[in-house]
This record gives C-alpha cells, sequence and structure tokens, in this order.
C-alpha cells in the first residue's frame, strides 16, 4: 500500500554533495505513459509526478534526511537547508527539462505531507518551500502541464501560501477524520477557492469505506454545498481507498451525478 525509508540516505550535512555530484535523475518511459493515457482515453485523469520519494522539495529532503532532523536543521543551520533544497529543486528541474517534453499527463502532482501544517509551521512552510516549488512550478508550466499541489494534513493555516507558489490546484482538504483540518471546506473555498481549483475532502476512511450509502451521499451533498458553488472543486477522497467496496465507490460516484448547477 506504501513504501517506508527505514535508513536515510544523508547521515551528516556533507552528504548531500555526494547528492548533488552523484545522485542520477531517472529516466521517465514516455511509452509507457503514452500508452496509459491510451486506455484510460477520456474516461479519467491521469497523473504523473516528479522524482524522488514523492514529489516536493521539503518532502524530498526530508525522505533523504529525516522530518525531525531536517525541522531542527531549519531552525540551527537555515543555510545547509536552503543549499539541500536548492540541489534537490535542481534536480528536479534537469528533470522536467530532459524527461517530460512528451508525456500526455493531465496535471502533474507535487507537494505532499511533509509540508502540511500538521507537520511544519506557516513559518517554515513560506521560507523553504515556496520559492523552490514555485520555480519546478514555472518549469512545468513551461510544458504545458497543470499543477497539483498536495499537502495531505493540515492547510487552512497556509491555504493562502500555498496559491502563493503557482499551483492550478490544492488538495487534499483532509478532515479531521483522517489526520487534517478541513471539517468545513467552505472556509478554504472562501479564502484560495477564487485563485486555484480545490480537490479532496471526502473522508476515505469513516465515510466512502465504512459509512452506508445514506453516510456516503449525504457526505457528497454536504460538501458540494460547501466548496463546489462555483466550480473549480472537485470532489474526491482526500487520500488512498484501498479497502472500499465497491458498491460504496458507485454509491458515491451516482452522488456526484446528481450534483449539478
Amino acid at each position: 500500500m506504501t513504501v517506508y525509508v527505514v535508513e536515510h540516505l544523508v547521515k551528516n550535512p556533507d552528504d548531500i554533495r555526494l547528492i548533488e555530484k552523484y545522485m542520477p535523475n531517472p529516466t521517465l518511459d514516455i511509452g509507457y505513459v503514452k500508452q496509459a493515457k491510451e486506455r484510460l482515453g477520456d474516461g479519467g485523469i491521469l497523473r504523473g509526478t516528479l522524482p524522488y520519494h514523492q514529489g516536493g522539495v521539503w518532502q524530498d529532503a526530508c525522505e533523504f534526511f529525516g522530518t525531525e532532523n531536517m525541522i531542527m536543521a531549519g531552525i540551527d543551520n537555515p543555510d545547509w537547508v536552503h543549499e539541500f533544497m536548492r540541489i534537490l529543486m535542481e534536480k528536479k528541474l534537469r528533470f522536467v527539462e530532459d524527461e517530460m517534453k512528451d508525456a500526455p499527463y493531465d496535471p502533474v502532482e507535487n507537494g505532499r505531507g511533509a509540508a502540511s501544517s500538521t507537520v511544519i509551521s506557516p513559518k517554515f512552510f513560506e521560507e523553504y518551500t515556496i520559492k523552490y516549488d514555485k520555480k519546478v512550478h514555472e518549469a512545468l508550466h513551461e510544458k504545458g502541464y497543470k499543477v497539483v499541489y498536495h499537502t495531505c494534513g493540515g492547510m487552512i493555516p497556509i491555504c493562502e501560501m500555498i496559491v502563493q507558489n503557482g499551483c492550478d490546484a490544492s488538495e487534499t482538504l483532509s478532515p479531521s477524520g483522517v489526520g487534517g483540518d478541513a471539517d468545513e471546506p467552505s472556509v478554504i473555498k472562501e479564502k484560495i477557492g477564487n485563485k486555484v481549483c480545490l480537490i479532496g475532502e471526502l473522508d476515505q476512511f469513516n465515510i466512502l469505506t465504512n459509512g452506508t450509502a445514506e453516510d456516503i451521499r449525504k457526505e457528497v451533498f454536504r460538501l458540494f454545498e460547501q466548496a463546489g458553488q462555483g466550480g473549480e472543486y472537485m470532489i474526491s477522497a482526500a487520500d488512498h481507498f484501498f479497502e472500499t467496496p465497491p458498491e460504496n465507490l458507485q454509491t458515491y460516484a451516482d452522488a456526484v451525478k446528481e450534483c449539478i448547477y
């Protein structure tokens, strides 16, 4: 279902020089992506992502060095953190330039949970994520891609900062039942709903997987009422729904089809 880093690659601050000098960029199999797009057709959205662990520059730094270590370094050694972020950003920019010329993705996902406000403070988000993500997003825009910025966790304290990185959509609007703070999506809609598309909000565990058909329908209509008015909202599960019964997914899809203007 997911992967874990059990040993951080960067053990000492000087190890980032090894990443800069030796770590290669992966090769994107454009043919595979095109085949996936052909199979999908107009029946859905084909997402892409960026190397290495989960896309975002700050997220990757946390995967390489450890989240707690990165937070402490951000306090004690900010110059080193900025250098590390620059190294990882430049790797991603090279990947975008060299590997993503013809990939038929709809949006490309960036960000991830290490940049959510349940992990770092708004001050850290502003200092260590915005300018690096913005440059990556600009490079993706130059290639014609839309960008979805993913913060699986708290986002209300940082939602107005998220739009500063130039993304086209913000997700996951996670409610408290799955560890977020977006129980009332109308708050986020009011703050940034006219600046970016909003994606997510449906509790994938307590409602989509374990809820009744009535629970699912009621929540879909509530979310549409709070976040869907005026458009620019894609209702979806806040994250993966590995064990959701197919009949619950059908109930969800049928309810969404009733949400019309």
